[in-house]
């Protein structure tokens, strides 16, 4: 019976720690599962895949890596051919790019499943200079030194795709690998007689072009009918003389096709980066020019790929509260605090409330199993007649030291001193019965 009762009195004492333990350990994992599904912290580093240098994208990129440099993140730049190497790329996990410019109609969904659009940023006319009469079917530059971008330029993708569409075969003229930069310079030098070019109104290359009375812009006389083969275009008029005012370049209104360039990235690319490059995109590309007016762009609109859904939600609500009212590396801090304490609260409050509850019924059933103990202790004495055992003293003697220890609230006093009556009239009875008569 001795050990019976030690057993139980380890029992009563674990109580108490095991509940502990359990409370500890379910609050730990709720964190520990919360962290594992927020996922890691933004990187301090992100890789841009931009253009040639000089181009439109290089140029946009380098605003970018000012604005999120203001944030403690670096945006590294890597050159590219254009729009059709930066597709390659982010669609290579390997390379380390998250995040470039391209324009409509490079890709789809299908052959791009892991990038995700954070909206389309600008329009990137089609243009087409010549310093000869080209004729309705080209004819003029047939044989002649004509630039249509390097490979993996999206000036070399959409020139082909237009080629295709009028049946234009590939030896029709002889055909160059010049970059924008270049090809302005051998236009204006009479080194070839004509030139493509995917790139902005605030190229340098196509104001110097426009303005040049020794290059014409060739318009699309069915502008309608690119549109409606190609949906990823936007049919433009240039106005007249806006090249050069003085000398009225160009001398009338000019038809233009343009795609519209989307900033790319990585659909696992972290979401704080993701509202960091949209708010640098707002502040950059929302300014107006003679083809869009103040506001028209960052705009929610799907090119060649979807929206990520945390560009939608950019695009309906802003910049998340804290990011927009915070630094961001302590913005992103506060967030996941947030929502750590948010399950940890709603765990951790009815466990603390119920405490109080809780605890008066552990000392309640500690009072009643000393009590339960004490009375297989009578009832043993009753089944052998009374006849008391040699280490009953000492058991009782041990019991009223327990009852000592017992830290319990002011109500449950008198349950206290009651109990410890009952084991001292027990222990006097059980004295009475083992002393020797006199």
């Amino acid at each position: 019976m001795s050990g019976t009762m030690a057993d139980r009195t380890q029992i009563l004492g674990r109580s108490p720690l095991r509940l502990y333990v359990a409370a500890a350990a379910l609050i730990v994992s709720a964190i520990a599962a919360t962290l594992i599904w927020l996922g890691p912290l933004p990187p301090h580093l992100v890789v841009m895949s931009t253009g040639a240098p000089g181009s439109d994208y290089s140029v946009l990129a380098a605003r970018y890596r000012v604005i999120l440099k203001r944030s403690g993140v670096e945006l590294r730049l890597v050159p590219s051919a254009g729009g059709v190497e930066n597709l390659r790329r982010l669609n290579d996990p390997k390379s380390g790019v998250s995040v470039s410019f391209a324009q409509g109609g490079l890709t789809t969904e299908a052959q791009s499943p892991n990038l995700a659009s954070l909206g389309t940023m600008f329009f990137e006319p089609f243009w087409f200079f010549s310093r000869v009469e080209a004729g309705p079917r080209l004819e003029g530059l047939r044989g002649k030194p004509l630039s249509i971008g390097p490979e993996g330029s999206g000036t070399r993708a959409l020139t082909q795709q237009i080629m295709t569409l009028n049946h234009i075969p590939p030896d029709f003229a002889e055909f160059l690998a010049l970059s924008d930069q270049q090809a302005g310079e051998a236009l204006l030098s009479g080194q070839i007689d004509a030139a493509t070019l995917v790139t902005s109104w605030d190229s340098p290359v196509v104001r110097q072009l426009l303005a040049s009375s020794d290059v014409s812009v060739v318009g699309f006389q069915r502008p309608d009918a690119y549109v409606a083969l190609n949906p990823y275009l936007t049919k433009l008029r240039l106005p007249a003389g806006v090249g050069n005012m003085a000398t009225n370049r160009p001398p009338v209104d000019v038809d233009l096709v343009a795609p519209k360039v989307s900033l790319i990235v990585r659909r696992d690319l972290h979401p704080a980066i993701q509202y960091l490059l949209l708010e640098a995109a707002a502040e950059i590309h929302s300014s107006p020019d003679i083809f869009q007016q103040f506001g028209r762009f960052p705009a929610a609109e799907r090119g060649d790929l979807p929206l990520s859904e945390h560009a939608q939600q950019f695009y309906k609500a802003g910049i998340p509260f804290l990011q927009h009212h915070l630094p961001f590396w302590l913005a992103v801090f506060a967030s996941r605090l947030l929502v750590v304490l948010i399950p940890l609260i709603a765990l951790v409050y009815p466990v603390l409330s119920l405490a109080p509850q809780l605890y008066l019924w552990y000392v309640r059933r500690r009072i009643h199993r000393l009590y339960g103990e004490l009375r297989l202790i009578e009832y043993e004495l009753e089944s052998r007649g009374g006849a008391a055992t040699g280490d009953s003293l000492a058991q009782l003697q041990q019991w009223d030291g327990r009852a000592k220890q017992l830290r319990i609230p002011v109500e449950f006093v008198p349950a206290l001193y009651s109990l410890r009556m009952h084991i001292a009239l027990t222990r006097n009875q059980l004295a009475r019965r083992t002393s020797p008569p006199d």
